[in-house]
This record gives C-alpha cells, sequence and structure tokens, in this order.
C-alpha cells in the first residue's frame, strides 16, 4: 500500500504524463492530425478545438463522478456506471472510447494502491474499464480537488499531451510549444467556469468533433505509428 499524497502533490502527479497509467503513449490525436496534413502553425486551433470539444465531454463527465463519489450513494458503481455511459454516449469514436478505457485502467489501478480499502476504488474496479474521466472524478473527490482543479488537470494534461507530441513529431522550438499550452489558459478558465457546478449526467456536455473522431479511427488501424492514440 502507497502512502496517500496531498492533494496538492496528488495533482501535480495526475498531470505527469511520467505517471505509470500509460499517457505518454498518447498524442491527444495529433499524429493523425498531422498525418492528415495538418500544418504546425494551426496545431494551437487544434488543441482549442479539443478543448471546446472532446475535452469538455470528458471534464463535464469527471466532475460528475467526483461528485457522486462525494455523495456516496448506496449503489456507487450504479451511479459511476451512469456517469461513464453517459460519456461514451457523447463520444461517438469507438477508437476514443477505447483509448479513454485503457488510460482508465491505469489511473484505476494506481488508485487501487493508493486507497485499497476504499469503497469508491472497489466500485471503480468493479466497473471494469471505464473512462478515465470517472477515474479522475474519483481520484479528485479521494484526494479532495475543487471541481474547478478538476477541469483545469483535464484541460492542462490535454494542451501538455499535444505540445509534448509536437515535439516528437515536428521539428520544433519546445519554447514555442510551452506558448502552446500557456496561450490556452483562458481557454481551459472558461471551461473551469463552465463545468463546475454541475452534477448531473444530464448536464454533461455533448459537443461533437467529427474530424477528430474520424481521424481517431483511421488511426486506430493505421501500422506504423508513433503514438498509440
Amino acid at each position: 500500500m502507497m502512502p496517500a499524497p496531498s492533494g496538492e502533490l496528488m495533482l501535480m502527479l495526475l498531470a505527469d504524463a511520467r505517471l505509470p497509467t500509460g499517457a505518454h503513449t498518447q498524442s491527444a490525436g495529433l499524429e493523425p492530425a498531422i498525418r492528415a496534413g495538418l500544418p504546425t502553425a494551426s496545431v494551437p486551433g487544434y488543441i482549442r478545438a479539443r478543448l471546446r470539444s472532446v475535452t469538455t465531454v470528458e471534464a463535464g463527465a469527471a466532475v460528475v463522478a467526483r461528485s457522486r463519489t462525494l455523495a456516496g450513494g448506496t449503489d456507487l458503481v450504479a451511479e459511476l456506471a451512469a456517469v461513464d455511459q453517459a460519456w461514451r454516449a457523447r463520444t461517438i469514436s469507438p477508437a476514443m472510447r477505447e483509448t479513454a478505457a485503457l488510460l482508465g485502467r491505469g489511473y484505476t489501478r494506481l488508485l487501487s494502491r493508493m486507497w485499497p480499502q476504499s469503497p469508491a476504488v472497489a466500485a471503480l474496479t468493479a466497473l471494469r474499464g471505464t473512462s478515465r474521466a470517472v477515474a479522475l472524478g474519483v481520484a479528485a473527490a479521494l484526494v479532495g480537488l475543487t471541481a474547478a482543479q478538476l477541469v483545469r488537470l483535464i484541460g492542462y494534461e490535454e494542451a501538455q499531451t499535444v505540445a509534448a507530441a509536437a515535439l516528437k513529431l515536428q521539428p520544433l522550438d519546445p519554447m514555442d510549444a510551452t506558448g502552446w499550452v500557456i496561450q490556452v489558459q483562458p481557454e481551459i478558465e472558461r471551461m473551469a467556469r463552465g463545468l463546475s457546478n454541475i452534477t448531473d449526467v444530464v448536464a454533461i456536455p455533448a459537443i461533437g468533433a467529427p474530424l477528430i473522431e474520424q481521424w481517431a479511427e483511421i488511426h486506430a488501424t493505421t501500422t506504423q505509428r508513433l503514438f498509440r492514440a
């Protein structure tokens, strides 16, 4: 059993791709986007598009999962399953759902080591293959992160994943990639303000990203690739 970290430390850990959850294998869809012809100059716009669609849906689901965990209902498995199903209904791409489930398993394994006796972790484990959004929502509840902190974490992780992937995919000054993450901070803050107070699955945003979803499906069948997704 690992010692449970403080909220501040957990926030930093969850934002670190070196955490053994598989996040280092992700490009947040940038690799297939570049393969499809997305120029480097358009990457900041791509980050914003992700934040306003895919990331908003995921962050909304995570906030509701956090709320349900804190409420501690009599059937938390069913409560979390409902959040996961709502997220899946809003995420059309099977490839994106599979990737989120893979990352969710990584986070669940981590939480199981940190809080092996937690009823919330037991409920999360019972779901088998739940999304990253639900796992992060449970983590936020266990460690005491606010809903706004949780949304900022997800937004930052998304932007940083794209920026880090860009450095491996394109000739690029690392300072430029860091600048992209800083530039979208207002976008992340808007997302935090808009999502922090939702508690019901029906309030989870439903925002499609057809081109991003199409790229994800193409990438899933690509045999030569640097990132899994």
